[in-house]
């Protein structure tokens, strides 16, 4: 079912340059808590609270005295710290988070939210291409994955990393017949951290018509390596050992926070942000939870595992690989803007970027609502300026489930 989604949106920001907020950094906070003496003497308790298996392995009284520790942190430098996802010593500074945040003792999870630090971005445009971008009716000839991985080879950094990882990813071991899935997933880290979502996102959520194009995005993060193995493991098995492990632990929390869905969100997801979304899934690949299309047919994702004897712990494997595989934050809804919309978006776009609106077809909505009928007198002049123009949007849009 085809409905209409027409709505009127200021641009706040300057241009498409990407901003960070202003959250404290984990690491200039652990730096600033040692060198308080009441601070760093607390903090010293609650790393011998959280060693081990934490304080359920302590007396009443040693408990207590975690608690309080605990407390007493919250009003410190620590608390509301964050990360930035990729930076120099990443795993010390999600250290200094979890400390306060994930304090591994019963009934003790302070604060359930993301270690990292938000992004804002001018023009959403990366909302614009979502696992099920594309329009399953649009006749083409262009393979867009193609197109992608041709201007991946452009950039001179996306084209060294690319290369590094599948180097990674496609050598075997000496004597045998795998992969060393270690360094095939720091290397696809790497290149998820470091090169710019317009690049990415082209390479992993390009729309597809035919098999073709869709085993070429399928074999994006070379899945016999980063992904396949022999056998499927419950997914119990790689969601323990993420938890375990305080990057990915990180990139998971990341990835449910900003892909929740939710009944009471107007879009469906519970951050109201697809691109905010998306970014976190790409968090997540070269993780032992690491996601990809299941095959070449659809576009559905999951992460090589299954729920096969779970035990009682059932609800919660099932609530883990329903995340990726029924998730309207990653489906996101096919979209098409109009003529004038098309071309404004492109305009600012960086050429590499411009793809992701390839499959967006001219659309007359002027008879649907007034509002969209055409672009504001200054954009139509070509004088539109970033953080200052309030622009009319109109969207077709095909919701999932209709």
């Amino acid at each position: 079912m085809r409905g209409i989604l027409c709505f009127c949106t200021l641009i706040l920001l300057e241009g498409m340059a990407e901003a960070v907020g202003s959250s404290r950094d984990c690491l200039q906070a652990g730096e600033s808590c040692t060198n308080d003496p009441v601070c760093s003497a607390k903090f010293r308790t609650l790393r011998q609270c959280i060693a081990g298996n934490g304080a359920n392995k302590l007396g009443p009284d040693a408990k207590s005295q975690c608690r309080s520790t605990v407390t007493a942190l919250l009003s410190s430098q620590l608390y509301g710290c964050k990360c930035k996802r990729g930076m120099k010593k990443e795993k010390h500074c999600l250290s200094v988070y979890w400390s306060i945040h994930h304090t591994l003792m019963e009934g003790m999870n302070v604060l359930e939210s993301s270690p990292y630090e938000p992004f804002i971005r001018g023009f959403d445009y990366v909302r614009l291409a979502s696992i099920t971008a594309g329009s399953e009716n649009e006749v083409t000839q262009v393979n867009r994955c193609l197109d992608a991985a041709k201007a991946c080879n452009v950039d001179e950094m996306c084209q060294r990393l690319r290369t590094e990882y599948v180097s990674f990813c496609i050598r075997r071991l000496a004597r045998a017949d795998t992969c060393n899935r270690s360094k095939c997933h720091k290397a696809l880290r790497k290149f998820f951290d470091r090169v710019p979502p317009e690049y990415t996102h082209e390479l992993l959520f390009c729309p597809c018509d035919d098999t073709a194009c869709a085993e070429r995005r399928r074999q994006t993060i070379v899945p016999a390596c980063s992904y396949e193995a022999k056998d499927k493991p419950n997914c119990l098995a790689p969601l323990d050992s993420c938890r375990e492990n305080y990057v990915c632990r990180s990139r998971y929390a990341e990835f449910q926070f900003n892909c929740q869905p939710s009944p009471q969100a107007a879009s469906g997801c519970r951050r109201d942000s697809y691109a905010a979304c998306l970014l976190a899934y790409t968090g997540i690949i070269g993780s032992p939870i690491t996601p990809n299309y299941i095959d070449n047919s659809t576009s559905s994702i999951a992460p090589w595992c299954t729920c096969n004897a779970s035990g009682n712990r059932q609800e919660e494997c099932e609530s883990f690989l329903h995340l990726f595989t029924n998730n309207i934050c990653l489906r996101g809804w096919r979209g098409e803007a109009p003529a004038w919309l098309h071309s404004f978006v492109l305009r600012d776009l960086q050429p590499s970027s411009r793809f992701l609106l390839g499959s967006l077809s001219a659309a007359d909505v002027a008879s649907h609502h007034s509002c969209c009928a055409e672009p504001p007198c200054d954009v139509r002049q070509g004088r539109h300026t970033p953080g200052r123009d309030s622009i009319c949007v109109g969207f077709f849009t095909e919701q999932p489930g209709q």
